[in-house]
């Protein structure tokens, strides 16, 4: 599993500084701060890098072998910083992986990919690598290359959303999200509308598949089209969505409208488990077709998903999938439960927005 640490600056105001902290220590590894905000860091209960002797990892902003030796002479986990802007800084960072340092911390000016590639192969096994990043493009470069990619990213950011984005795609195996299983009420024939398919940059397996809703509060679990029909070929790339109107969850914490998903944005892919994979939209394919409403309820709660009206959609249920032709009073199905309403996508607690 990728490693993903987190520098907070230290002139950032304290509320950012305490939320980007709280975010951290549900996403992170490590935050890397200024000694200034060492006792702040440490009460939020996450792993703290710091160039003080009292973190829980020392990082050495320059590269001293004399300094590195004594740091782990005293058992200090040591990380050491180095901007790799030529080939003497290059082999500097192997040097401090072949003297022990437990990371070495890389930054890349404008995105060199081909240092990163000489050092994931001559660090390898010597060291955890970890490339600074400031964005998804880049934390993407970094634990790609050469296919192996770094052991892990120091991202600096003040953003939220890009932190639990980077989050999702460096921690694949690691985050999940709750999913339950819901009574079906009622399912009833409506009228045409149009339908989106999502068609992603990933390929789908049994279980897998888009979190989709009328409501935010409630989004239920459509799956690919990954079941042999005697109708159509299998999409495992696809899922069939439902109308421009639906909400599709793109981030642990945010919606989009299916009718702003287009081609290189982003969606979750979610399986039956709740295990969590970020993708890209390949295209958004929009057709006009019969629908049909699904509502079921979970703990008094309504929730509801308006689908194409066709057998080759289907639902996630606790042991399988089924059609959404196929679906009857009593059924129970997998859906995503929480407190609704958003303002643009995102959850604002404090505001009342009623969903119907």
């Amino acid at each position: 599993m990728k490693k993903l640490w987190l520098e907070i600056d230290v002139n950032l105001p304290e509320n950012q500084k305490n939320k980007l902290l709280k975010s951290a220590a549900q996403n992170c590894d490590v935050v890397l701060v200024d000694g200034k905000d060492l006792a702040k860091a440490k009460d939020s209960g996450i792993k703290v890098a710091s160039t003080s002797e009292e973190a829980d990892i020392v990082v050495l902003s320059v590269f001293d072998p004399e300094k590195l030796k004594t740091l782990k002479g005293k058992n200090k986990v040591v990380a050491v910083k180095i901007v790799i802007k030529s080939k003497t800084d290059e082999e500097t960072a192997i040097e401090a992986a072949e003297l022990n340092s437990n990371y070495v911390i890389v930054g890349t000016p404008d995105w060199k990919i081909i240092p990163l590639e000489n050092l994931i192969a001559k660090t390898r096994g010597k060291t955890k690598l970890l490339a600074e990043v400031s964005s998804l493009k880049e934390a993407k470069v970094a634990l790609e290359t050469l296919e192996l990619g770094s052991d892990g990213v120091v991202l600096k950011t003040e953003s939220m959303e890009e932190l639990e984005k980077i989050s999702i795609f460096a921690k694949k195996e690691a985050l999940t999200l709750e999913l339950v299983a819901v009574d079906v009420v009622r399912v009833k024939e409506i009228g045409t509308g149009a339908r989106t398919c999502i068609d992603t940059c990933e390929l789908m397996k049994p279980g897998e598949g888009v979190l989709l809703g009328c409501q935010s509060s409630g989004m239920f679990l459509v799956q690919a089209e990954v079941h042999e029909s005697p109708y159509v070929e299998t999409r495992p790339f696809r899922v069939n969505a439902g109308p421009l109107s639906l909400y599709a969850l793109t981030s642990p914490n945010r919606t989009r409208y299916l009718s702003e998903l287009k081609s290189g944005e982003e969606v979750l892919v979610v399986d039956r488990q709740g295990n969590v994979r970020l993708t890209n939209v390949a295209r958004a394919k929009i057709e006009w077709r019969p629908l049909l409403l699904i509502e079921a309820e979970y703990n008094g709660k309504t929730l509801k998903l308006i689908a194409q009206n066709a057998e080759t959609i289907r639902v996630v249920t606790p042991e399988g999938s089924k059609a959404v032709t196929d679906l009857q009073k009593g059924d129970k199905i997998l859906a995503r439960v929480e407190q609704g309403g958003r303002h643009f996508g995102t959850l604002v607690k404090e505001e009342a927005v009623i969903e119907r």
